[in-house]
Formats: C-alpha cells, structure tokens, sequence
C-alpha cells in the first residue's frame, strides 16, 4: 500500500523572539504493509531529518494531520490530495480541502491556539516530541 502523511511542525519553540520560532507543514509517502509500518517509517525519517538536518531544530511538536492510504495513484486523471485557501495575515485560520472532489470536499478550518495546531475547534493530537537540550532525540511513540 501507498501512504501519504501531512504533518505540521512547531521548531525552536524555546526561542524568546517570535521571529526566532517556526511552524510549518510537510508531507512524507511511503510504500508500507500496513498504517503501523508507514506511522514507524514516517517517524524513523522525521529522526533521521532530526539528526541530520535543521529541519526539526530546538524544541520541537510534529503532529500528523492525515493519513491516505492508496492501493494505487490515479492514472487517468489527477487527483487533488490538498488544497488551502489562507485569508489575510499568516497568524489568522485558513480553510483546507483534503482530496476535493466534485463527490465531496473534506474542507476543515484550521487554526493555532496557544502554539498548538487546532482543526474545527478541535486540538490535534501530538504525533511527535523533541526536546530542545537533549543531544539526542527524546521522543514520544506515534499516536
């Protein structure tokens, strides 16, 4: 099977100036036997960006929006998997459609309270923790 994972991350959140402090999204996909398998390879690579890049610098939340599952990617006509439509400054809430289609089209509002990621009123769930001190990673299991 084919997974695709949207996530949204929180970096340097122990930094004092805002500017100093990031957030932001990112999308990985894998080829998994099962969604366990594409959750520990998606963590194993978020690690590896951890250790390796500065990507995921300081302290830092990883929170998995979606999980898609396909057996196969479209091949006669493309397939929107995400669409965000953000009104005015960046601090406000943006709409996003996740896979529209004339059938449905999944749209959420999403939001940040208190630094945390929110999606129609509700708090997401925290896929992934690093702490900003530790030289190596200090990490919390997928949820």
């Amino acid at each position: 099977m084919k997974f695709i994972g949207i996530f949204v991350h929180l970096t340097n959140q122990e930094q004092p100036s805002e500017e100093n402090r990031r957030h932001g999204e990112f999308v990985l996909m894998v080829d998994a036997e099962s969604p366990e398998q594409a959750l520990r390879m998606f963590r194993d690579r978020i690690v590896e960006f951890r250790e390796n890049s500065q990507f995921f610098d300081g302290l830092c939340k990883i929170f998995l929006l979606q999980l898609f599952e396909f057996d196969d990617f479209p091949k006669a006509r493309a397939m929107m998997l995400n669409y965000k439509s953000i009104a005015g400054d960046p601090l406000m809430p943006f709409i996003n459609c996740v896979a529209p289609s004339d059938q449905e089209d999944w749209c959420s509002i999403h939001d940040w309270r208190n630094n945390w990621p929110n999606v129609d009123g509700q708090l997401e769930k925290l896929f992934l923790e690093f702490k900003a001190q530790l030289p190596g990673p200090d990490m919390d299991a997928p949820r």
